[in-house]
């Protein structure tokens, strides 16, 4: 009976592995910083609707919003611009909106 619980316990890791390795491979995150020199970093997974942020060094899960082109996100005191152009903004607390760019990721 103790080698089939290690058997089973062994299919059902690998079985955790492999949807980790799908989980892992459906999300996307983006590294931002803003004219007024705010960074922040949010990732978005393929079926969720809300963006993630950390900003300031705290978490902020924002809710996808109606919006007439692009996306908006907001939550938290912060509300995300995506225009279908790229162009991003971000108003944070109670700073004005500003606009923010992608950090290009280094190359190796």
């Amino acid at each position: 009976m103790g080698r089939h619980k290690a058997i089973v316990l062994t299919i059902t890791m690998l079985a955790s592995g492999i949807a980790a390795a799908r989980q892992a491979d459906a999300q996307t995150f983006r590294t931002y910083r803003c004219a007024d020199g705010t960074r922040f970093i949010v990732g978005f997974y393929d079926h969720d609707t809300r963006a993630f942020l950390q900003i300031d060094g705290e978490p902020a899960t924002l809710e996808k919003r109606v919006a007439l082109s692009g996306a908006r996100y907001s939550g938290a005191g912060i509300t995300l611009r995506i225009a279908k152009t790229g162009a991003t903004t971000v108003k944070h607390l109670k700073r004005p909106v500003t606009a923010c760019t992608v950090v290009e990721k280094p190359s190796l």
